[in-house]
């Protein structure tokens, strides 16, 4: 551990990389079932069975590792190096004027 961090955002760290897991693993779930549902719901034939589902396996893996890299690499693109608290901690939309809900209005 690094001495210069702070619990919050060694906290906001850890909660981006458990919601890069989860959601990559979603992704990958989702994609396998998407392309892997032809073997049971269609006539494919006995040989195409196997590829078909090891094709899927991979489509999923590669969904997986997307989804994580882009969601980890998300707060490094924004602040153009190591990421703060205030980059990786979630805050709703602000508008620039206080009392007013549209920054045109």
């Amino acid at each position: 551990m690094s001495p210069t961090r702070s619990r919050a955002e060694r906290d906001a760290i850890t909660v981006e990389i458990m919601f890069a897991l989860v959601s990559g693993g979603f992704l990958a779930g989702a994609g396998f079932l998407v392309l892997g549902s032809a073997v049971l719901w269609s006539g494919l034939p006995g040989a195409w069975k196997g590829p078909w589902l090891a094709v899927s396996a991979v489509v999923g893996g590669v969904l997986f590792v997307f989804q994580v890299v882009r969601v980890l690499r998300r707060p490094y693109v924004a602040s153009g190096g190591r990421p703060s608290a205030r980059d990786v901690v979630w805050r709703p939309y602000q508008p620039s004027q206080p009392g007013r809900t549209n920054p045109d209005s």
